[in-house]
């Protein structure tokens, strides 16, 4: 199904990278797409968190039922998926509300490299130096290109709701590099997801704007379900520090959305800084090709 995305003359690893890129684009639309919504106003964030879901359950409900209906029954290991997509949701969610968004990316991002990192070390695909060395230096990008430039108190709640959706999304990718249908065991995470994050957030201001719906539906139904599936799709081939490292890519591609598609401005501190990032998650691929 994947080999229909690009052409077949593409050596494996510039496939890996396409379609790892396009996976990392998805993921900062879904940035894009919630910062419009919930900075602007146009939804509060349960009400985004519940349409998105929702959503997203929706569309890939429909696509495996044209694939494969028998494809669309729940199991019981379906769950721990489902559970650790809604700590990501519930987490992220909560704590952009008192986050500065830079900072709460860095802490985002800084957690799931040490949960993936960690876990790697202690399974078969051990990280090597080179996969370390390009962590380290496209981490450091990341800090350079998000750090606050006015210092301010760092509220402890929203830290730890955003340390704690980095668990969760740590765990919803390792989980996925053992997925044998991603389609389905995608579909299957967002059904059981829905339940979960309605009874959490719904006591937590439910309102949404038709604007704020539109922008949940999108995307819940096309960057985040289909994101997703594609990046279960992509993880069995894949090593976990190489995954971890590929995830600090986004931050770079959803500032310079902003820059294209929002009209913010583009500093030369955010090109170097983009530099060092993809710098360093290409050197960690590279590391890994090399193996």
């Amino acid at each position: 199904m994947l080999a229909s995305l690009y052409p077949s003359d593409i050596s494996a690893g510039m496939r890996l990278v396409f379609l790892l890129m396009l996976t990392m684009t998805a993921f900062a639309a879904n940035s894009l797409l919630t910062r419009l919504a919930v900075s602007e106003g146009h939804s509060e964030p349960a009400t985004f968190a519940m349409i998105r879901v929702l959503s997203g359950a929706g569309v890939l409900i429909v696509l495996v039922a044209l694939r494969d209906r028998d494809a669309l029954t729940l199991s019981r290991m379906a769950w721990p998926g489902a559970f650790s997509l809604t700590i990501y949701m519930l987490g992220f969610s909560l704590a952009y509300s008192t986050l500065d968004a830079g900072l709460g990316a860095l802490i985002l991002f800084g957690v799931v490299q040490l949960v993936m990192f960690a876990h790697a070390a202690l399974g078969p695909q051990r990280p090597n130096t080179g996969q370390i060395a390009g962590s380290f230096i496209a981490f450091a990008g990341l800090i350079v290109l998000l750090w606050p430039e006015t210092a301010r108190a760092v509220d402890p709640l929203g830290a730890a709701l955003m340390g704690i959706a980095g668990v969760g999304w740590a765990a919803y990718t390792i989980i996925g590099q053992r997925a044998i249908d991603p389609l389905a065991a995608t579909m299957r995470s967002f059904v059981l997801c829905f339940p979960m994050t309605f009874i959490l957030f719904i006591g937590m201001g439910v309102a949404a704007n038709s604007y704020g719906v539109l922008l949940a539906v999108i995307c819940g139904a096309a960057t985040s379900a289909l994101g997703y599936a594609l990046w279960y799709a992509i993880l069995p081939g894949i090593s976990g520090p190489t995954a971890a490292v590929s995830q600090l890519s986004v931050p770079v591609i959803t500032l310079f959305a902003g820059v294209l598609l929002l009209g913010e401005s583009l500093t030369l501190k955010m090109v170097l800084a983009a530099v060092l990032v993809l710098s360093g998650v290409g050197g960690a691929i590279r590391a890994k090709a090399a193996v």
